[in-house]
């Protein structure tokens, strides 16, 4: 009887399967399935559909518009995993010394952010930015650095920059609430013989931090990934994918032709586009980063 109690049977796992299952190809699979059926469609959205074949994913390889959105995605994530990632984990490796105090107050500051939504991140930035009322222009003037005041989002020549920012400083705490959960698995007695060899604070993070990580490092990364290679409405907000296209994403291009200019058809083309390179590029980085391997 006691064994029933902790091993239920087969078909009692299986029914509590049945409905996450179904939920997850309702919400997940049949979008993707309908995604790619539509991407072989001429279709504006009307009744009308007059199937293409491959010719979308042909006119997609050609399209600059694309790749330069893609450029742009790019050039986000490689930023936000230096940012992110590497600013949470120095922050992580200052909440393991005596130095920092007030240690809960930092983390609850830090991961303030995660929670608003982005939009507010957009528009707050966005004020932040601006050329004549904006914080960061009177902080430069009034140290007397008029000559760094920039156009920071009308610039196409740093527009993309200027709006990985807000990306990097949303989601530090999110990457530092994950370090520090991987940080207080290490047994203290490991930090306590580091102390007593002599180890300083930056020796410790390298020997003994860094490696201890690894593996919590290569997930962030791969979420990071994950997350800016469909990043949108941040960009949107403060932006709207100009001045021109220089800080288009992907998404927004495959927003733009889908429900702007009605070519539904094409922004299937272009969702599965992104899928096809997001996934590219993390299977990249983890064989890069070793993951086959393990």
């Amino acid at each position: 009887m006691e064994r029933g109690l902790f091993k239920p049977k087969s078909r009692v796992f299986i029914g509590y399967l049945v409905l996450p299952v179904l939920w997850y190809v309702f919400v997940v699979v049949m979008p993707l399935i309908l995604a790619f059926n539509y991407s072989l469609y001429d279709w504006s959205g009307g009744p009308r559909m007059r199937f293409v074949g491959l010719s979308n994913y042909a006119e997609l390889i050609k399209d600059t518009d694309f790749w330069l959105s893609f450029k742009n995605n790019i050039i986000i994530t490689l930023l936000c995993i230096v940012g992110q990632i590497g600013i949470a984990f120095i922050l992580a490796a200052l909440m393991t010394t005596r130095v920092l105090k007030f240690k809960e107050f930092h983390r609850t500051v830090i991961f303030l952010p995660v929670v608003l939504s982005a939009v507010v991140i957009g528009f707050i930035w966005t004020l932040m930015y601006n050329q004549q009322i904006g914080i960061l222009n009177w902080i430069l003037r009034a140290i007397g650095l008029e000559s760094l005041i920039k156009p920071w989002l009308d610039d196409p020549k740093i527009v993309i920059y200027s709006v990985s920012v807000p990306l990097i400083w949303q989601y530090i705490g999110f990457y530092l609430v994950i370090l520090m959960a991987s940080l207080q698995s290490i047994p203290k007695e490991i930090f306590e013989a580091a102390e007593i060899d002599g180890a300083d604070g930056f020796k410790r993070t390298i020997y003994i931090i860094l490696p201890l990580l690894a593996d919590t490092l290569k997930v962030s990364v791969m979420l990071c990934i994950a997350g800016n290679m469909k990043v949108f409405d941040h960009i949107y907000v403060m932006t709207g994918g100009g001045p021109g296209k220089s800080s288009m994403v992907m998404a927004q291009y495959a927003y733009n032709n889908s429900f702007i200019m009605f070519k539904l058809g094409y922004g299937s083309t272009i969702s599965v586009g992104i899928l096809v390179l997001s996934l590219a590029i993390i299977l990249l980085s983890r064989k890069l980063m070793g993951g086959k391997r393990q």
